[in-house]
């Protein structure tokens, strides 16, 4: 493993884009977690008293942890600290591919979940000005299951959860939890993942495809039209518009 950064290293991610790089030590499990770190545009209105709202971002598996700045663009817009969290590190086993894949592959959802609450216990020790009580998880493919199991283990601080086309963890059934699932067209979830029409109008929860997109296309080095297609949908949950709003602009096919 290379040595760990010290302290906070500013970076250059994209045009118009800063974000912070750091690593975070969970010296229980031995984890040097690498994580970046990204600020709202208007953060001098981030209050003790009036917290700017948080997202969390999981990478899919064998994808970086900083190549979804498309995303962690719009929600700093949105005036939301990002973070994004690698979750895998090099002396990890590597992520099953036989059997029964979700009994086998449970051991990477459970430990990834456990660094999702240990990054969130830590910033909010040291992030007094954000509201990591009410926190939205998005999560691409393995780094959707990972928010997913998190999500089904209860805890309140969650707020949403907005996955990219993830197949194998069901998504929570909670009311007090807002669900948006992206789908791309080339692979089917497994069965049970994802709410049928009559619970997705019981919690509130919306699973949207977006026609010809494809899996391994939902991160940066993806084309244009999907990145602003999500992002679409994305700014449109943020925005509270129906799981039929979003449905339709789905559909449209202008953008290709």
């Amino acid at each position: 493993m290379k040595k760990c950064l010290k302290g906070l290293l500013l970076l250059s991610a994209s045009i118009n884009f800063t974000a912070l790089a750091d690593v975070i030590i969970d010296s229980s499990r031995e984890r040097h977690i690498p994580i970046e770190m990204s600020h709202p545009i208007q953060a001098e209105v981030c209050k003790a008293e009036s917290p700017c709202p948080v997202a969390f971002i999981s990478a899919g598996y064998g994808v970086s942890h900083s190549n979804y700045q498309f995303i962690a663009s719009l929600f700093k817009q949105k005036n939301y600290m990002v973070v994004a969290i690698g979750h895998e590190l090099p002396n990890d086993p590597p992520l099953s591919v036989s059997g029964n894949l979700y009994e086998t592959r449970s051991e990477n959802w459970s430990r990834g979940a456990v660094t999702l609450d240990f990054i969130r216990n830590n910033l909010k020790a040291r992030f007094k000005n954000y509201d990591l009580d009410n926190l939205t998880l998005v999560g691409h493919s393995n780094g959707g299951d990972i928010s997913a199991w998190l999500a089904n283990e209860g805890k309140d601080y969650i707020q949403d959860i907005i996955t990219l086309d993830h197949r194998r963890v069901p998504l929570p059934r909670r009311g007090d939890v807002k669900v948006l699932s992206i789908r791309a067209s080339d692979f089917p979830a497994d069965k049970g993942v994802l709410p049928t029409v009559s619970e997705q109008q019981k919690f509130g929860s919306c699973v949207v495809t977006i026609p010809k997109a494809r899996h391994n296309d939902m991160e940066d080095e993806g084309p244009e039209w999907i990145k602003t297609k999500i992002n679409a949908l994305i700014a449109g949950f943020l925005e509270e518009n129906s799981c039929a709003q979003l449905a339709s602009s789905a559909r449209h096919t202008d953008y290709l």
